[in-house]
């Protein structure tokens, strides 16, 4: 296979200039991930006065020891719990990512009790229904460590509450689909938090400290006058040995942590090993300066590739047709894959030649990975007549039809259709995330507040009254600002439209895993069941 022969010059001002640009995003994003965890690190004392461990040192004791962790939606609820940036805590509160569990790869949600005592917030149902579709087309056992307050009353909205009757059937799915769901109750699970257990097939509870009931206490009273305390309500020893609820009762959360990598252990659930490859010949260091500070530049995608992929070899599909757009076959860890990326806009002979790659990797099997950097499928006279409409239209097809995992890493620019040609968020792939600098648009800020002056002032002729500048002017501010305003990775992440932004340094390794992940689902016998299992 070719090898690619770089042209970026990493002694350029242009690449110090782009390097100081990413850098500066991504101390961003740390500075965010680390408000959440000091967030949650604030009730340190007050856990550790009840015995308890933080959530994040939970995590800590679930997963084997130095083994890889991919978090997933870190930045999950940013800007939609405070408008203010620098008040917004991300998370959702709750942690949620794919690791290590006795040598199982599995999912693994935590609620943050640290922060709020872990009531759900904004996008916090959405986080844990992601986690768990991304369990059940990944085939990986579920286990959930619970300590949540539920639902805050105080901002009841009325559709969540009826969306979230989609996390219980999920866990049923679950079950049904052969995939273990263990549940850890660390604390409370009460009202409809009380079916996070019901519907697990494997739970575990720590004395004294866990609680599990529809009703608590107050509500209780409240409803039926009834006195009774939370242990006598809902208590570890209670459901262990009257109502069936819990299999093992723990004695603290270590314990039970203890216990749940026993259960996982058990279950027989192994993996391939990933075979032996060689890196990428060019530093993944130099990542950081491909990508232009000013998007409007060209970048030359093939560079990002020559990165990522095994001995930066690229086997270029149809090089020389649709030129401005990429794709080709290259291996990531050792596994072949297929790439397509943008070196500008979607022509008709691009699109016509990414349908081509793309039903020709269904052929063979091969995952395909998406690397947007896209102004969108080109416009004017010709392109209409050439048939973009019809060729895009067909690529669209083959993206959503495509039987292959589908990877998606936003790595520039993704405006206008651009976005679902080249597998966005509304087409479903395993996975996608974002580098710190990507933009997501129906246009650009400046294209549509131009396209609406115009609209406004052809208005305006018509009616045969001038033009009103100061109005226009006015609109087209308003307009820049509302779309500038939602374009960032930041902003699309807060608002689950990604699994995550990354450092452009750990493309490859986050690919290799989501790749790894995809290709043990692919090869995993699952048992299937008519019903989820149920407990006595």
């Amino acid at each position: 296979m070719t090898t690619f022969a770089t042209a970026l010059d990493a002694r350029s001002a242009s690449f110090a200039e782009n390097r100081a640009h990413m850098l500066g995003l991504i101390e961003r994003l740390r500075a965010l991930e680390a408000r959440t965890r000091s967030a949650s690190a604030r009730s340190a004392e007050r856990f550790a006065s009840r015995g308890q461990l933080l959530p994040r040192e939970r995590l800590g004791r679930l997963l084997d020891l130095g083994s890889p962790w991919l978090e997933l939606s870190p930045l999950a609820g940013y800007l939609q719990d405070d408008a203010d940036p620098e008040r917004s805590i991300p998370g959702g509160r709750v942690v949620a990512g794919i690791g290590y569990v006795s040598g199982a790869r599995c999912m693994v949600v935590a609620s943050d009790a640290g922060i709020d005592a872990g009531a759900l917030g904004p996008m916090s149902l959405d986080k844990v229904l992601r986690a768990q579709d991304i369990a059940l087309e990944n085939a990986l056992p579920f286990v959930h460590l619970v300590e949540s307050a539920g639902a805050n009353l105080l901002a009841y909205r009325v559709d969540g509450f009826v969306r979230g009757g989609s996390l219980f059937r999920n866990l049923a799915r679950l079950s049904a689909a052969g995939l273990p769901v263990v549940t850890v109750v660390h604390g409370s699970s009460t009202a409809g938090g009380a079916y996070m257990p019901g519907l697990s097939d494997y739970v575990v509870m720590v004395r004294g400290r866990a609680r599990a009931f529809l009703a608590g206490p107050p509500l209780l009273r409240a409803a039926t006058g009834e006195i009774a305390t939370e242990e006598e309500l809902g208590g570890a020893e209670m459901h262990a040995r009257v109502s069936g609820l819990a299999e093992y009762v723990a004695e603290d959360d270590a314990d039970a942590l203890r216990v749940a990598r026993e259960i996982v252990a058990n279950l027989g659930w192994t993996q391939a090993p990933l075979p032996h490859a060689a890196p990428p010949r060019y530093d993944a260091d130099e990542l950081l300066g491909v990508m232009s500070a000013d998007p409007r530049r060209f970048t030359d995608m093939r560079e990002v590739v020559a990165r990522i992929v095994d001995r930066s070899e690229f086997l270029e599909f149809k090089k020389e047709y649709g030129a401005a757009t990429v794709v080709g076959h290259a291996a990531i860890d050792g596994m072949t894959i297929g790439v397509l990326t943008n070196n500008g806009s979607l022509d008709p002979d691009g699109a016509a030649k990414a349908t081509h790659f793309i039903q020709a990797c269904c052929q063979t099997g091969t995952p395909l990975v998406y690397l947007q950097n896209t102004t969108g499928y080109i416009v004017g006279r010709a392109f209409e007549a050439a048939g973009m409409i019809k060729h895009g239209s067909k690529m669209i097809q083959a993206v959503t039809m495509a039987a292959v995992p589908q990877v998606t890493v936003m790595c520039g620019a993704s405006f206008g259709a651009g976005n679902y040609g080249m597998c966005g968020r509304g087409f479903a792939p395993r996975f996608l995330f974002s580098w710190p600098n990507a933009e997501t648009a129906v246009m650009g800020p400046q294209q549509a507040a131009r396209t609406m002056a115009i609209v406004m002032e052809e208005g305006a002729k018509r009616r045969g009254r001038p033009v009103d500048e100061a109005a226009v002017a006015a609109l087209e501010a308003q307009i820049t600002s509302r779309f500038s305003a939602q374009m960032s990775a930041f902003v699309t992440s807060g608002l689950m439209l990604d699994d995550g932004v990354i450092d452009p340094r750990d493309t490859r390794r986050v690919l290799s895993f989501a790749l790894s992940t995809c290709r043990d689902a692919a090869q995993r016998s699952l048992r299937p069941i008519q019903f989820a299992v149920a407990r006595p």
